[in-house]
């Protein structure tokens, strides 16, 4: 799904719970003023949010120097002011937020901190120290720059606040700076164009007939073939005994399951040998 600018992720799922089915998830959030790519996962589909959310994503992001907010986006108060970078400096600057960085997220963010959110403490006016923690940014790519907005695109592992890499690339620079634009294109192998609006009840509609497709798609999942026989056993929630592996991928932690007719039955959890989600129910031997 495509979700628009000015509402939150969760309002943007209200077409999909009427239209669709009434459980939905996501994986993966937007913030209210970002836009873009949305996953959105339906019915006995919300579970396999594990294998989308781990995917990797790619962002435009537009990062506005001179000033920083309390949010790091055009939302928040402006806390800090400096002069803005040269190119030259953000370009010098760029590689330390290349690779496997430490990272620390936003103030405000849905994370939390001793049971409660990270931006309702910082709302009541209470410090939060946010920890660092591991993220990989695999290419950060400069598209322009005015002498105050950096366009960029930007590649990143899950986890990865772009919110926070406006910040610290600003203050790399000797700078302050925010994001006031991002759009995220890609999701895995998903991308942006592929994407329906929320409130296009036929192309919602339509989404959920290419289930099948879809999950052949995702490269990081390996696909499985299980007998006739077994499919009995994974219909009432048997992990099965054997399966005949038909696309291996590297370090997959998830499969999906198909009979030798070539119906998807459901994803597995390999490494807690587990059914992650039902797909089809086929329910005779």
């Amino acid at each position: 799904m495509n979700k628009p600018s000015g509402v939150t992720s969760f309002t943007s799922l209200n077409s999909i719970k009427r239209t669709v089915d009434p459980k939905v998830g996501h994986a993966g959030t937007l913030d209210k003023f970002a836009e873009g790519l949305m996953i959105v996962l339906t019915g006995s589909m919300t579970k396999l949010n594990l294998v989308f959310s781990t995917m990797d994503k790619r962002y435009r992001a537009t990062i506005s120097f001179g000033a920083e907010t309390d949010t790091l986006d055009p939302e928040g108060e402006v806390i800090a002011t400096a002069e803005a970078p040269t190119y030259e400096q953000i370009l010098q600057a760029l590689p330390l937020f290349t690779g496997d960085i430490q990272q620390s997220p936003p103030q405000y963010s849905a994370l939390h901190i001793n049971g409660k959110r990270a931006s309702k403490l910082a709302r009541e006016g209470k410090v939060v120290e946010m920890e660092k923690r591991p993220v990989s940014v695999y290419s950060f790519t400069p598209i322009s720059y005015d002498g105050k907005l950096l366009v960029a695109d930007i590649h990143v592992s899950k986890g990865t606040y772009i919110r926070s890499l406006a910040r610290d690339l600003a203050l790399a620079c000797g700078s302050r700076g925010y994001l006031v634009g991002l759009v995220r294109t890609q999701i895995g192998p998903f991308l942006l164009e592929s994407a329906c609006s929320s409130v296009d009840t036929e192309a919602l509609l339509a989404s959920t007939e290419h289930t099948d497709a879809l999950i052949r798609e995702i490269d990081s999942l390996a696909l499985l073939e299980v007998e006739d026989s077994q499919l009995f056993s994974l219909a009432n929630g048997a992990y099965p005994e054997q399966y005949t592996t038909i696309r291996d991928a590297e370090n997959a932690h998830y499969g999906a399951v198909y009979s030798k007719d070539g119906t998807l039955c459901c994803v597995l959890d390999l490494e807690a040998r587990r059914i992650l989600a039902q797909i089809h129910r086929p329910l005779t031997r």
